[in-house]
């Protein structure tokens, strides 16, 4: 919990103090002449996609008899969003959580139905960087050749670390007793769950909720561009591959405090772009789903309780 937000606060101050005064005032003056009216149809972006998010999830739940209310799913789902910034990926422990308390959902079936999103959202990511690799494959291909780098090195430490996560479910599997057998018991209600998705009735309306999560995310993103002048002819296809490096930067450390602003302006960087652009761009994206996961979730945190209460 403390060592990624410490990293986070480190790497911002790291940059900060080895950019001279003049870069620093560059990236001010980049950030705070942002075009406001782009930034504000960012979050609308955003606010839809979390909004179909929560809807979603009801055709996961319907499947094992529970049908949760609208506000209780959307409230569970942007306080899970800040719980994040606190502990990383606690965020889908605590969304279990809050929809077990106020709507009496199983925790561990409300556990394999987020599995399940995971599983879809990642299938979108795996697309998304696969468009991207084909629009900038060109580039990406000269990038790794000059800076020799193996993209099948990642995918084996990828692979192998899946061959070790089946070794450790087969002896959970076989455990009749003990600590195991606990796990065991812990895991068939998370199966069950998964297999919702397996068991929907309206899998096309799931997969439309998706892709539009998905789009909207893009779009969040993408907006911005024009928001900062230096930014604003940026071809779709070098945004992508900012996107897909955004995607996994917002893990690292707590909610992508401080890597996230310094990843996409060293991606920017490679397509032409300044650094004081390119990072003043990443903290206006960072910022904006930070702004709108703050109100949200606090507001959820705040609600939840009031509005169960009444019922």
């Amino acid at each position: 919990m403390i060592l990624p937000l410490m990293l986070g606060v480190f790497l911002i101050w790291y940059s900060l103090k080895n950019a001279t005064p003049l870069e620093r005032e560059q990236l001010l003056e980049n950030i705070i002449s942002a075009n406001p009216a782009w930034i504000l149809l960012s979050l609308l972006f955003g606010l839809l996609a979390h909004i179909s998010r929560a809807y979603r999830w009801k055709f996961l739940l319907q499947p094992m008899g529970y049908k949760p209310r609208f506000l209780n799913s959307f409230m569970a789902v942007m306080a899970g969003y800040l719980a994040n910034f606190g502990i990383p990926r606690s965020g889908e422990v605590l969304r279990g959580a809050t929809i077990s308390t106020y709507e009496n959902v199983p925790f561990e079936k409300a556990f394999g139905t987020i599995i399940s999103e995971r599983i879809a959202d990642f299938i979108m990511l795996l697309i998304i960087i696969g468009s991207a690799l084909i629009l900038q494959s060109e580039f990406l291909l000269t990038y790794f050749r000059e800076n020799n780098i193996n993209p099948l090195l990642t995918l084996a430490i990828l692979l192998s670390a899946f061959g070790i996560v089946i070794v450790i479910l087969k002896q959970i599997q076989k455990s009749k007793s003990g600590i195991l057998l606990k796990i065991k018991k812990f895991a068939i209600g998370l199966l069950e769950g998964m297999r919702s998705i397996l068991k929907m009735e309206k899998k096309g309306a799931f997969i439309l909720h998706t892709v539009f999560i998905w789009i909207m995310y893009i779009l969040m993103f993408y907006i911005l561009v024009f928001a900062i002048p230096e930014t604003a002819d940026l071809p779709f296809g070098v945004v992508m591959v900012a996107f897909v490096v955004g995607s996994f930067a917002i893990s690292a450390t707590n909610g992508g405090i401080g890597v996230y602003p310094i990843a996409i302006g060293a991606c920017l960087m490679l397509f032409g772009i300044s650094k004081q652009g390119g990072e003043a761009f990443g903290w206006i994206t960072w910022g904006t789903q930070t702004l709108l996961v703050i109100v949200t979730g606090g507001l959820s945190f705040l609600f939840l309780p009031l509005y169960n209460d009444k019922k």
